[in-house]
C-alpha cells in the first residue's frame, strides 16, 4: 500500500489542508439548507465546487477534501436517484477536486512547483450521523453495531476509491466504533488508505465522550490509517487534545477545527469575530504541539488557509 501522506511529509515539515467547502459555497450564493448539504451542489452547480477547490489550492492547500461528506446512497435515494446515479455523483465529487488540482498544478512554473508538494485529493467520508441529517455526528451513541456500520460505509468507500482519490478523509466521526469500522474496511480493501478524524467536545474527549487518547491508541494497529486527529471542533480545544495524544501513536496528527465562531442553534446563524491572522497564529501553535497536517473546517475560508500557508510555509 502506498502512503501519500508519508511521502508528502518525508519531503515537507507539514501538509496544509483546505478549509470549509460549504461556507464558501454559501458565500457564492448557494442555499445549503437541505439534507444533502454541500452534496446538493453536485447536482445543481458542480462547477462552483471546482472553483472552490481551485481557490483553496491557490491559497496554499496541499490537500483538497471532496464534496462527498453527505453523499451517500441512502441520501441520494431519498432524492429519487438510483444507485447508478448516486455513484456517478460520488465519482463527480472526486473528479472535480482532481481536475482543479491538475489544472492548478499545470498552471505553475517549475520554480513554483519546486517550492511546494504536488497537492493530493482526499475523498470525504462523512459519518453515519451525517446521512441521518439530524446532528448525530455531534452526539454518537448510534444504535448500530460495528459490523452494521461497516455494511453502511462499504459501498461508498468502494465507489470513492474507484473514482481515483489519493486517499480517504474519514471525518467528523463522533465515536471509536465508527472509526474502527472504517479502519477495518480500509485494511480489508487492497491499496486503500485514509485518515481518521474525530469531532470533539472538550480538551480530552470526542463527541460521544470517549477519550481521544484511547481512540488514537485503539487505531494504532491499522496500517491503512495514515493520519489521525480531529476536525469540526472548537479551536480552543485543539491544544489540549493534541497534548492528550502525545506519544500515543506513531501516525501523523492532523487538525482542522472550526473558525472559532459560535453557532446559534435557535436562530441558525453564526456569531463571533473572523480573523485569518488569529487563526493562522493558532495554527502555528498547533504545529508546535505536534500537528503535521493543518487546515480548517466550518466557517473557514481560502483567506484563512492563505494566512496559515503564509505563516507556516512563508517561502512558498
Amino acid at each position: 500500500m502506498s502512503n501519500p501522506i508519508e511521502a508528502l511529509l518525508a519531503q515537507h515539515s507539514l501538509a496544509i489542508l483546505d478549509g470549509a467547502l460549504a461556507t464558501e459555497l454559501e458565500a457564492r450564493g448557494c442555499d445549503l439548507k437541505d439534507p444533502l448539504w454541500s452534496a446538493k451542489i453536485l447536482i445543481e452547480q458542480p462547477e462552483l465546487i471546482y472553483d472552490v477547490h481551485y481557490d483553496y489550492f491557490a491559497a496554499g492547500a496541499d490537500v483538497a477534501i471532496s464534496a462527498s461528506y453527505q453523499a451517500t446512497f441512502e441520501a441520494f435515494a431519498r432524492r429519487g436517484l438510483d444507485t447508478e446515479q448516486a455513484a456517478e455523483l460520488m465519482h463527480q465529487a472526486v473528479r472535480l477536486a482532481t481536475r482543479a488540482r491538475d489544472n492548478f498544478w499545470n498552471a505553475l512554473n517549475a520554480e513554483q512547483q519546486n517550492r511546494r508538494p504536488r497537492p493530493l485529493v482526499a475523498a470525504s467520508v462523512g459519518p453515519y450521523g451525517a446521512m441521518l441529517a439530524d446532528g448525530s455526528e455531534y452526539r454518537g451513541h448510534y444504535a448500530l453495531t460495528e459490523e452494521e456500520l461497516m455494511a453502511f460505509h462499504r459501498p461508498r468507500l468502494e465507489v470513492l476509491l474507484a473514482a481515483g482519490a489519493d486517499l480517504l478523509a474519514c471525518e467528523t466521526l463522533p465515536c471509536l466504533s465508527e472509526a474502527r469500522a472504517l479502519a477495518r474496511l480500509m485494511d480489508a480493501i487492497p491499496d486503500a488508505c485514509g485518515w481518521i478524524s474525530f469531532s470533539c467536545q472538550s480538551r480530552e474527549h470526542n463527541c460521544q465522550g470517549e477519550r481521544l487518547s484511547d481512540c488514537v491508541a485503539a487505531l494504532e494497529p491499522y496500517h491503512s490509517v495514515v493520519a489521525i486527529g480531529l476536525n469540526c471542533t472548537a479551536p480552543e480545544h485543539v491544544p489540549g487534545l493534541l497534548r492528550s495524544v502525545q506519544g500515543v501513536s506513531r501516525k501523523p496528527l492532523l487538525v482542522y477545527p472550526n473558525s472559532g465562531e459560535q453557532y446559534d442553534a435557535d436562530h441558525k446563524c453564526w456569531h463571533g469575530p473572523v480573523n485569518s491572522e488569529q487563526y493562522a497564529g493558532a495554527a502555528e501553535h498547533w504545529h508546535r504541539e505536534g500537528a503535521r497536517l493543518i487546515g480548517g473546517c466550518c466557517r473557514t475560508s481560502p483567506a484563512d488557509i492563505a494566512a496559515v500557508s503564509a505563516r507556516l510555509r512563508p517561502q512558498q
